[in-house]
Protein backbone atom coordinates (compact mmCIF):
# COMPACT_ATOMS: atom_id res chain seq x y z
CA UNK A 1 0.00 0.00 0.00
CA UNK A 2 1.18 3.70 -0.98
CA UNK A 3 0.27 5.61 2.29
CA UNK A 4 -0.01 8.48 0.24
CA UNK A 5 -2.85 6.93 -2.24
CA UNK A 6 -6.17 8.28 -2.06
CA UNK A 7 -9.31 5.74 -2.09
CA UNK A 8 -11.99 6.74 -4.69
CA UNK A 9 -14.90 8.24 -3.68
CA UNK A 10 -18.07 6.55 -2.35
CA UNK A 11 -21.27 6.22 -4.10
CA UNK A 12 -22.62 9.21 -1.86
CA UNK A 13 -20.08 11.70 -2.90
CA UNK A 14 -18.44 12.79 0.43
CA UNK A 15 -14.91 12.28 1.03
CA UNK A 16 -13.42 9.83 2.81
CA UNK A 17 -10.57 10.36 5.57
CA UNK A 18 -7.20 8.41 4.16
CA UNK A 19 -4.17 7.20 6.53
CA UNK A 20 -1.89 10.48 4.55
CA UNK A 21 -4.93 13.09 6.03
CA UNK A 22 -3.54 12.50 9.18
CA UNK A 23 0.06 13.06 8.23
CA UNK A 24 2.27 16.29 9.77
CA UNK A 25 4.99 15.24 6.58
CA UNK A 26 5.15 13.24 3.84
CA UNK A 27 8.75 12.44 2.07
CA UNK A 28 8.32 10.82 -1.79
CA UNK A 29 11.53 9.87 -3.11
CA UNK A 30 11.43 10.23 -6.77
CA UNK A 31 13.48 9.46 -9.98
CA UNK A 32 13.71 9.27 -13.64
CA UNK A 33 11.39 6.54 -15.09
CA UNK A 34 14.99 5.24 -17.01
CA UNK A 35 16.68 5.31 -13.98
CA UNK A 36 14.08 3.12 -11.74
CA UNK A 37 14.47 0.48 -14.47
CA UNK A 38 18.18 0.54 -14.63
CA UNK A 39 18.24 -0.04 -10.92
CA UNK A 40 15.60 -2.95 -11.85
CA UNK A 41 17.40 -4.63 -14.18
CA UNK A 42 20.99 -4.55 -12.26
CA UNK A 43 19.43 -5.71 -8.83
CA UNK A 44 17.51 -9.04 -11.02
CA UNK A 45 21.28 -9.16 -12.80
CA UNK A 46 22.47 -9.72 -9.09
CA UNK A 47 20.24 -11.60 -7.41
CA UNK A 48 20.22 -14.07 -10.70
CA UNK A 49 23.69 -14.64 -9.88
CA UNK A 50 22.91 -14.73 -5.99
CA UNK A 51 19.69 -15.55 -4.72
CA UNK A 52 18.07 -16.92 -7.66
CA UNK A 53 20.66 -19.68 -7.67
CA UNK A 54 18.59 -21.74 -4.69
CA UNK A 55 16.83 -24.04 -6.00
CA UNK A 56 13.95 -24.08 -3.77
CA UNK A 57 13.27 -20.06 -5.06
CA UNK A 58 10.55 -19.37 -7.09
CA UNK A 59 13.06 -17.52 -9.07
CA UNK A 60 15.10 -20.23 -9.71
CA UNK A 61 14.31 -20.91 -13.43
CA UNK A 62 16.12 -17.15 -14.13
CA UNK A 63 19.55 -18.54 -12.44
CA UNK A 64 19.76 -20.28 -15.72
CA UNK A 65 19.56 -17.57 -18.37
CA UNK A 66 22.05 -15.11 -20.36
CA UNK A 67 23.07 -12.05 -19.87
CA UNK A 68 20.89 -10.88 -22.27
CA UNK A 69 18.27 -13.14 -21.77
CA UNK A 70 18.44 -12.17 -18.57
CA UNK A 71 18.22 -8.46 -19.30
CA UNK A 72 15.03 -8.77 -21.79
CA UNK A 73 13.56 -10.86 -18.91
CA UNK A 74 14.16 -8.16 -16.71
CA UNK A 75 12.74 -5.54 -18.99
CA UNK A 76 9.88 -7.11 -19.73
CA UNK A 77 9.04 -7.51 -16.24
CA UNK A 78 9.90 -4.18 -15.96
CA UNK A 79 7.48 -3.13 -18.21
CA UNK A 80 4.59 -5.27 -17.62
CA UNK A 81 4.36 -5.13 -13.48
CA UNK A 82 6.87 -2.55 -11.78
CA UNK A 83 6.30 0.47 -14.33
CA UNK A 84 2.69 -0.28 -14.47
CA UNK A 85 2.44 -0.59 -11.03
CA UNK A 86 4.80 3.03 -10.84
CA UNK A 87 2.15 4.94 -13.73
CA UNK A 88 -0.89 3.91 -11.68
CA UNK A 89 -0.41 3.62 -8.05
CA UNK A 90 2.66 5.45 -7.37
CA UNK A 91 3.32 8.98 -9.43
CA UNK A 92 -0.20 9.79 -9.26
CA UNK A 93 1.03 10.80 -5.29
CA UNK A 94 4.16 12.57 -5.91
CA UNK A 95 1.73 16.36 -5.47
CA UNK A 96 0.51 14.80 -1.96
CA UNK A 97 3.83 14.74 -0.94
CA UNK A 98 4.92 17.30 1.49
CA UNK A 99 8.75 17.06 0.56
CA UNK A 100 9.69 15.34 -3.03
CA UNK A 101 13.69 14.06 -2.81
CA UNK A 102 14.83 13.30 -6.23
CA UNK A 103 17.66 10.13 -6.69
CA UNK A 104 19.68 10.43 -9.22
CA UNK A 105 21.50 7.07 -10.82
CA UNK A 106 24.16 6.54 -8.56
CA UNK A 107 21.65 7.37 -5.83
CA UNK A 108 22.49 10.83 -5.01
CA UNK A 109 19.76 13.18 -3.89
CA UNK A 110 19.89 15.52 -6.91
CA UNK A 111 16.84 18.56 -6.27
CA UNK A 112 14.93 18.72 -3.29
CA UNK A 113 11.49 20.39 -3.35
CA UNK A 114 9.56 21.45 -0.42
CA UNK A 115 5.36 22.10 -1.34
CA UNK A 116 4.43 25.38 0.77
CA UNK A 117 1.63 24.78 3.08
Amino acid sequence: MNVLQTAPLPHHGRAVPVVSDFFDFSVYIDADVSVLRDWYVKRFLTFRDTAFHDPRSYFHRYSLLSDDEAIATATAIWERTNFANLEENILPTRPRATLILTKGADHVIETVALRRL
